[in-house]
């Protein structure tokens, strides 16, 4: 067989390989080795089929889940009778108590990098404690907590219907499956975590069991399904470590939560673990599915298969186990353990193998393992040339695995720069970006043939640079030492990565650990398979392979979850400015490939270079890549299944209680396909618009951030907003009053020259307000807002800066506050109230979008005073 012959061999056999590695994680990653249980399972068993009749009942039978909407107090309704009715079959052993409460507050919080103070007032918390009959109120207790609101314009099956589900069935599931707890179990149903965290924030700070809650589980949904990943634990690490020995079906990460601040959004684990009760637990999310994230396609018939029934699984192990548990303190003995013990390491290292089971060791332990192969690399002289050890072949060691090591790392950047330019290139000639969205085997299909290409491209080069071992001396070969120089170049490389996350505290090394601990072990195999049958032949390459395969396996299946994940929030992550913002999606998901596919492939290159750095191989995949190119061009970005957000504002400016001055309708988008790009796909919708005004994406009809500000500080992932002229009369029909702020009393001056204005806002006669927003401008020195704590002050496109607070909660009541200013020079406020109310011209322009387009639509009354 010829060398390209051979060479062809080799990429065909290692597809298939990857091949059948790739099923397997898809497999895992879509949860197909979960069966589902029937609503005939037995009593004592989680069944999903349960779990989803409440989904049901939450997203199809009670519409509108959100704040202002009538749902939510339905929803409200409907929770506490399901508890009630699990608190009347508990038997005699168990203490079952169902309380609801209103919460109130005012707080300020960094969001999406930005300072904004909330306020709210009359959010409804549903909360059952479980426990055995001879507890008491202040034992330490166990909180399971979710949310029962939905965002804006969504149904909010994943988001958080699946939550509260699942937290109903494990209630029912301890009273029935005849568990008494030896901790109490709380589970907290929040009304009020979609308008920043206001539910779990007040249980914590007004609530008579918060101080007993010695552990906590979070669970939210970032999607539709897949496995529950563990995306924040701690404080400590101790909450990991009882999921690691508990989860039946593990998904956890300790890179997640050195990742997990990238991602736009935030969850109620900050409110407990972080900003108010720093109680150890967990955060847990379903994360794939994103497409429909906040959308109105967050639908029962969208969640994955077997997802709920996992992760109930998985939640009632943890929840024994943490019940179990010692650890589990009150709030003054943990504050009394935090004096006089030495803090818990919270940088232990912990990942799942494929949701199999869990690996799990502290970061002392991590130290000495992840230092072993560094070890061996500083031997490596005395292992290579004992007993013929001399100064010169010490040097000429270390020379050849520097100059291996150089050779992979430029391998491995360009296995990421390629694919990069790949991308590059395809959008200087397509008419749009993220054409892989819908579709993400384009991405694949894409960059990693590019991605291969660049790992390959130093391979071809390297029979220009010598080998600075002596080959006579040594009695081995040329091919032999060079084989050995690329293999210990590649295995230096992951030991230095390994270093720098050990030495910056970071947990990710782990990875790269594994891949030198695998490389160690083929490199064996291969060194006794090419005794036997030369450096050339399938067999010798099967023994290098065969022992790596659990490793690439995982990486495969660490790297496929991870590519996956960005595909989806790539429609939610913002837009940027153009043209820049129109690379970023795809710049980012071709590195992601790349990056993933040198560490899937990367630890093959010493072994399989030789037979895949041919002219003729990189010719194929070249072509390839042209083919994928000219094929990719074809796709549309967006489907039903995977639409792009389109936000639509119907701004109605307002002056005095019932006069409105100026109506419009205002477009915005988050990712990097532009509003042009949405309207010339959906002509119907320019029609309409049309058919009011001229249809430009001219300056005049640009509208900025400031624009925005009843989304503060979400509109901060906006960017190329457009307005249209609206008629107005429709709303007057709906509503008599508009939002109005006025003077409550007299302005009152202190000897120091601060004026004091006594202010009310009157949310007139809307009926479905969301949140109300103050942006305030001028020399404000205090308000009475957040103990009347002052935050720092933030900028709104650009604008002056600016005071941000959002009101939320009962708008039948008015709210009253007070504002201080240092200095005779007037206060500035607008006022943004967002309305879920839509006037039937705005549905109508609503309906036109096509069903690629999700579009989340609402109505902000505008009003600006001075004082």
């Amino acid at each position: 067989m010829g060398s390209d012959a051979r060479g062809f061999a080799c990429l065909v056999a290692l597809a298939l390989v990857y091949g059948a590695m790739s099923l397997l994680v898809h497999r895992v990653l879509y949860m197909r080795h979960v069966a589902p249980l029937g609503a005939d399972a037995p009593p004592e068993a989680f069944s999903e089929a349960r779990a989803i009749d409440h989904i049901r009942r939450l997203t199809v039978d009670i519409p509108g889940r959100q704040e202002g909407r009538p749902g939510l107090e339905e929803a409200a309704r409907y929770i506490r009778a399901q508890l009630e009715g699990i608190a009347a079959r508990a038997g005699p052993s168990y203490r079952v108590e169902v309380d609801e409460t209103l919460v109130s507050g005012s707080f300020s919080m960094m969001f999406l990098r930005h300072r904004v103070t909330l306020a709210y007032r009359n959010h409804k918390n549903v909360i059952i404690r479980i426990s055995s009959n001879v507890s008491e109120d202040h034992d330490p207790s166990v909180l399971v907590n979710g949310h029962f609101d939905s965002p804006l314009g969504s149904p909010g099956a994943g988001d958080c219907g699946s939550c509260v589900a699942s937290m109903l069935e494990l209630a029912r599931l301890i009273v029935d499956s005849k568990w008494i707890p030896p901790r109490p179990v709380i589970f907290l149903f929040n009304g009020a975590e979609e308008l920043f965290l206001l539910g779990s924030h007040g249980f914590v700070k007004t609530h008579k069991w918060s101080n007993t809650i010695g552990a906590f589980i979070d669970i939210e949904a970032s999607g539709t399904g897949g496995p529950d990943l563990v995306c924040q634990s701690g404080p400590g690490s101790w909450p990991s470590q009882v999921y690691a020995q508990s989860a039946k079906y593990p998904m956890a990460n300790s890179v997640a939560q050195d990742m997990f601040g990238i991602i736009p959004g935030d969850t109620d684990y900050r409110i407990f673990a972080e900003d108010y009760g720093n109680i150890p637990g967990l955060d847990i999310i379903f994360v794939l599915g994103g497409y429909f994230y906040h959308t109105s396609y967050d639908t029962v018939e969208k969640l994955i298969p077997g997802s709920i029934q996992a992760r109930g699984e998985n939640l009632f192990n943890l929840i024994k186990a943490f019940a179990n548990s010692s650890m589990v303190l009150v709030a003054s003995e943990r504050s009394h353990k935090a004096a006089t013990v030495e803090r818990i390491d919270d940088r232990v290292v912990f990942f799942d193998y494929l949701t199999w089971f869990m690996v799990f060791y502290s970061r002392e332990v991590s130290m000495i393992l992840h230092s072993l192969p560094l070890v061996i690399c500083l031997l490596l002289p005395f292992i290579l040339h004992l007993p013929n050890m001399t100064l010169h072949s010490w040097f000429a060691t270390y020379f050849d695995l520097i100059k291996g090591i150089i050779f992979h790392a430029i391998g491995v950047v360009l296995a990421i720069v390629t694919p990069v330019i790949v991308a590059v290139l395809r959008l200087l000639f397509s008419r749009h970006a993220m054409n892989w969205f819908a579709r993400p085997y384009l991405a694949f299909l894409l960059f990693v043939p590019s991605s291969l290409v660049g790992l390959l491209l130093p391979r071809t080069i390297w029979g220009f640079f010598s080998i600075s071992q002596d080959v006579s001396r040594l009695a081995k070969s040329k091919e032999a030492l060079t084989h050995g120089v690329c293999f210990w170049g590649a295995f230096g490389l992951y030991v230095l990565i390994t270093m720098v996350y050990l030495l910056t505290g970071l947990s990710g090394g782990f990875l790269t650990y594994f891949i030198s601990a695998s490389m160690l072990l083929s490199w064996i195999s291969y060194q006794i398979s090419s005794r036997h049958c030369g450096h050339r032949s399938f067999k010798s390459l099967a023994g290098y392979v065969i022992p790596l395969i659990p490793c690439l396996t995982y990486g495969m299946y660490y790297g496929g979850f991870l590519v996956q994940f960005l595909i989806e929030k790539m429609g939610m992550m913002g837009s940027l400015p153009q043209p820049y913002g129109y690379f970023v999606p795809d710049v980012i998901v071709a590195a992601a490939v790349g990056l993933v596919t040198g560490w899937c492939f990367g630890p093959l290159l010493p072994v399989v270079g030789h037979w895949l750095a041919k002219s003729s191989i990189l010719q194929f995949l070249l072509q390839v890549i042209v083919l994928a190119l000219a094929l990719s061009s074809q796709f549309f970005p967006y489907s039903p299944d995977a639409p792009k957000r389109v936000i639509l504002q119907h701004k109605f400016v307002t002056t005095g209680a019932s006069t409105i001055v100026d109506s419009s309708y205002e477009f915005s988008v988050v990712d990097a396909n532009s509003l042009a790009f949405t309207f010339n796909n959906a002509p119907e919708v320019a029609k309409f618009l049309r058919s009011n005004s001229e249809l430009s994406y001219e300056e005049k009809y640009h509208s900025d951030r400031s624009s925005w500000v009843a989304l503060y500080p979400v509109s901060s992932l906006f960017s190329g907003s457009l307005k249209f002229p609206a008629q107005p009369d429709d709303i007057l029909e709906q509503y008599k009053h508009f939002p109005y702020l006025s003077i409550r009393e007299p302005i009152s001056t202190s000897p120091n020259g601060h004026r004091r204005v006594q202010l009310e806002l009157r949310l007139g006669s809307l009926s479905e307000i969301w949140t109300s927003v103050l942006n305030i401008t001028g020399p404000l020195s205090n308000w009475s807002f957040a103990d009347a704590t002052l935050a720092e002050p933030q900028t709104v496109s650009g604008g002056l800066p600016s005071y941000i607070c959002r009101l939320s909660g009962s708008s039948n009541e008015h709210w009253s506050f007070w504002l201080e200013a240092n200095s005779s020079e007037p206060l500035r406020v607008d006022l943004a109230v967002l309305d879920q109310y839509l006037v039937d011209n705005t549905k109508k322009l609503k309906s036109l979008f096509p069903s690629w387009a999700d579009v989340t639509a609402f109505s902000t009354f505008f009003s600006s005073y001075y004082f």
